[in-house]
């Protein structure tokens, strides 16, 4: 019998540049391997096949994407095992807490002919830097869009009724909550549930609460309050001691998007675009930010700037996935370099001593 595969972001191409959150969803692990290695030099494809091994042994794994590659992942963990492993290289910055007894670096530079990519290095170097060069216009191009994104934030918090707000809001917590509260500390993780990727917005709201017993959907407008209200109803699941993941927003990361609290059983999350869903199971439940909180008639009376907003703010998001393509067309040409200098078996040799570790682990 099969495991369970979760998948979610641990880091993300923001408004506010890379953001990472590795750290706190590698806390909690035993033993942690770090891949380090150039483009081309398998790290994805190592952690794939090691995390399907596991998956169908039964055991509950973690893939951790990558928002610069669709068809990539940055991590891997084994959750009952409390082992993972991990793309080392930039941007994925892991500080490591106790090196050689929880963290290991695996070093895949070992299977590459150095000649041969020295015979390479104008381009290589060159491939580096318009990569580099690709996404810091993409960061740009989101800082622009999170500005344009304010602006027409202002006009539906400029029409908010925030006593209603906070009334909703504690409502939303005495439901959640009640009296309840548990005799423990509250272990956070902070994720994404989706990010900004070469071929547009993806998420997992779908995988992430497919076992939710109840599913609470927020519609609103910009500005109306989702991300203010999912923070507060966060702060009371660790002040009461449940476990909590918060998914922050793959856009802007000062802002959440879902908040998920399994002990009790349910997810509520922002249900609009780029990640709107509607209900479809028993038990799933919409909220209405826009028709509880926010003045009656400001979409009609503001029609005109909100459409350009949207607009502006749409364009401006394809300027910036259009720099994320670019910068993973360049990064596959530099794979194609270093796939060309890689002695695979190598590799293979490395996945095998990594594979003994976890076995080992495992049957302790």
């Amino acid at each position: 019998m099969s495991g369970k595969l979760t998948n979610y972001y641990a880091g993300g191409n923001t408004a506010r540049g890379f953001y990472s959150l590795y750290e706190s969803n590698l806390k909690d692990l035993d033993r942690l391997f770090i891949l380090k290695g150039g483009p081309g030099t398998g790290k994805s494809s190592m952690m794939k096949a090691i995390g399907s091994y596991w998956l169908e042994k039964g055991y509950n794994i973690e893939y951790l994407h990558c928002s610069s590659d669709n068809n990539s992942i940055d991590g891997v963990k084994i959750t009952e095992l409390k082992v993972g492993i991990v793309d080392g290289t930039f941007p994925h910055v892991i500080e490591p807490k106790a090196p050689g007894v929880i963290e290991e670096y695996i070093n895949l530079g070992e299977a590459w002919n150095s000649a041969k990519l020295r015979n390479e290095k104008e381009k290589i170097t060159k491939l580096n830097h318009q990569r580099s060069e690709a996404f810091q216009n993409a960061y740009s191009k989101f800082g622009e869009a999170l500005k344009i994104h304010d602006d027409w934030e202002k006009i539906f918090i400029e029409n908010m009724d925030f006593e209603k707000a906070n009334e909703l809001t504690e409502k939303l917590i005495d439901q959640f909550y009640g009296e309840l509260s548990l005799n423990k500390s509250s272990e956070v993780k902070h994720r994404f549930l989706g990010a900004a990727t070469p071929k547009g917005a993806v998420d997992f709201v779908p995988n992430l609460t497919e076992e939710i017993e109840k599913r609470y959907f927020i519609k609103g407008r910009p500005g109306s309050g989702k991300s203010t209200m999912l923070k507060k109803i966060a702060a009371e699941a660790e002040d009461r001691g449940f476990d909590v993941e918060i998914y922050h927003c793959g856009f802007d990361p000062h802002s959440l998007d879902m908040v998920i609290v399994r002990e009790l059983g349910w997810a509520i999350f922002d249900s609009t675009a780029p990640h709107e869903y509607f209900p479809t199971r028993e038990g799933d439940e919409i909220i209405d930010m826009y028709g509880t909180i926010i003045h009656e008639g400001t979409d009609e009376k503001y029609a005109e700037e909100i459409q350009s907003y949207a607009k502006k703010y749409k364009d401006k998001m394809q300027e910036a996935i259009g720099c994320l393509a670019q910068a993973k067309n360049l990064h596959e040409t530099l794979e194609g370099l270093y796939i060309e200098a890689m002695d695979f078996t190598v590799v293979n040799k490395f996945r095998e001593q990594i594979q003994l570790e976890i076995k080992k682990i495992a049957e302790n």
